[in-house]
This record gives C-alpha cells, structure tokens and sequence, in this order.
C-alpha cells in the first residue's frame, strides 16, 4: 500500500522485503500527538527500509484508525497488560529490522533528517544505543526548560565505559524516548523488566556494563515535553531516588557529587533570575518544584527507613505494589 503524505510516501513491505530500520510506537490515546508524529516519520529523507509498528494499549480516541490509515503495523493489548519495560520487549520482539528505534507517541521529529542522523552513529561499531535531543514544545514550563536545558545540551557526547571523563550521573542518562539501538544489543540486555518504570536507565546501564558506547546526538532532536504539577514532580524523582539505589547508580563514583552540583546550580539560576526582576508567578513555581524534587529524591534515596504504607503513598509508578 502506498501513500501520499504531502509529498512523502509510506509503504509496507511484504514478508519477503528484508527491512533494515524497525520504528516502534507505544500508543494509547494519542491521535492528537500522532497526526504530527506519522507525517514527520515518513517524511524522512532516509534510503533505509522502514517499518513502523504500533503496540496500542486501549486507545478509544481514533489513534487506531490513524494508524492504519498509514503503513503502521498494529498489535493490540488489552490496558492492563501494559508495563513500561514487558511492552517494549514485546514491540522489538515483533520487528524485522536491525535496527529498533524507538519514538515515544508524543515526540514528533524536529527535521526530515532526524533519523539518518541519529543512525549515522552506527557507523562506529562499538556503539550499541544512541539517544537524541529532547526540545521543549511551545508553552512548556520554566522547569522543563531547565531540566532540557541541562540534559539535552548542543554538544555530543560519548559515554564510553573506557572512559567516563568524569560525566558524573550523565553517564548513564538515557531516554528511549527517541532512541536507537541495535536488534542484537537488545537481545542481549532486553529492557529490565523487574522494573516498572525508567526502563531506559535499566537497559542503558547493562549496555554500558557490557562495555558498549552509548552516544548522545544532539542533531536528531525531537519535540517532547509534559508538564508536571508539584506533586507530580515530587513522586516522580522519589521513584527516580529509589530506581538510582536499586540499579547501583547512586553508589558509582561522581553520580551524587555532579546531581547534587548541577542541582544547586539549577537552583542558583533560577534565584539569580528571580533577582534580576520582580519574581513572576512562574518563577517563584518553578523554585518550589525545584524543591519538591530534591525532597523527593532525597526520600526516594533513603526508602528504606521508610514505611511501605508510606512509599506506596509517595510513588508515582507504584514501584512498591
């Protein structure tokens, strides 16, 4: 079936077509995202043959009917078998690439040359993942900005297990939310599924442990943010504390040395602007979530003096059941 997408064409292939770069959507009630994400996807100026596939968990807002108005394989699953990790696993296990790339349903390509850009890492055999940028969307909070602002900088990195250059908790910073990794690497370190959420830090530090690069692109950005309430944030980095203790993270040399300085930093910017004219609304908000999140994380850190009635109350994932 082919397809005019204003100018781009999308295509699927037969069986007997050996398809070399497998884009993997998880999706739930997400038409509005998706009549951006589908266009910008098959509008890639890219040689590589494409395949993209969908694994949709309960969708009732006409995301499945986009889908398949566009060369989109769909694999349906009821809302409760849905698992940030088990879902993922399930989606590559389904491909036929060598290549799995993996694209959040709300993060929509900054340029038709998003993904040649980020596969053109592959060039190096001794990559086994890359993550591009991360921009902001129009209307994102000063909290997000910063946060992007500090992970998602203009340079490119290569977190390289030989040589951690000092990289602090950035080492092991990964997001599958446009992300790429070889179909082999992930057959050998499938995302964790003892883990209920931030999978990608999961599987980024068993690539890294198996002693693969992981390399950040700067050039293959996508358009992706949310925005989070204060108590949202709070529960959301104590589960982020909790996730960096279970994984040996926190204990690394240099991970609470470089959040601690890049937090307070973050702080210190947001005072200094607040100093150099009346402190808005948004501003004087954004200092209490910076707040609520190092609380958060402190906690996350030390739940283990906590009551379970407790942490179960503070998680945002219910990581403790």
């Amino acid at each position: 079936m082919n397809l005019n997408l204003g100018g781009c064409m999308g295509k699927a292939f037969g069986e007997d077509v050996m398809v070399e770069v497998s884009i993997l959507l998880l999706t739930k009630n997400g038409r509005r995202d998706l009549e951006r994400v589908l266009p910008a996807v098959f509008c890639q100026e890219t040689t590589a043959r494409l395949e993209v596939i969908a694994v949709d968990s309960g969708s009732t807002d006409g995301t499945l009917e986009l889908l398949r108005s566009f060369a989109v394989q769909v694999k349906q699953i009821p809302p409760e078998q849905f698992h940030h990790a088990r879902t993922r696993n399930l989606a590559a296990s389904l491909a036929k690439g060598d290549i799995l790339v993996f694209l959040s349903q709300d993060a929509i390509p900054a340029s038709n040359d998003w993904l040649v850009t980020l596969l053109a890492n592959f060039d190096d055999p001794g990559v086994g993942a890359v993550y591009g940028r991360q921009l902001p969307k129009l209307g994102s909070s000063v909290e997000r900005r910063d946060v992007f602002d500090a992970i998602y900088g203009g340079d490119k990195i290569i977190k390289d297990p030989a040589h951690t250059n000092g990289m602090g908790y950035r080492f092991y910073h990964f997001s599958n939310v446009n992300a790429a990794i070889p179909r082999w690497i992930w057959e050998r370190n499938h995302f964790p599924e003892d883990l209920k959420v931030f999978e990608d830090l999961g599987i980024a530090k068993l690539i890294l442990d198996d002693g693969w690069k992981i390399v950040y692109e700067p050039n293959a950005g996508v358009f992706h943010s949310h925005t989070h309430n204060t108590v949202a944030l709070f529960k959301r980095y104590f589960d982020i504390g909790y996730t960096l203790k279970l994984l040996r993270i926190w204990d690394a040399p240099g991970i609470r040395q470089s959040l601690i300085r890049d937090g307070w930093e973050m702080l210190v910017k947001k005072m200094r602007g607040a100093g150099r004219a009346k402190m808005n609304r948004s501003v004087r908000y954004a200092i209490t979530q910076h707040m609520a999140k190092s609380v958060g994380l402190f906690l996350g850190l030390n739940q283990n003096r906590l009551p379970l009635a407790l942490k179960r109350h503070l998680s945002a994932f219910r990581v403790f059941g």
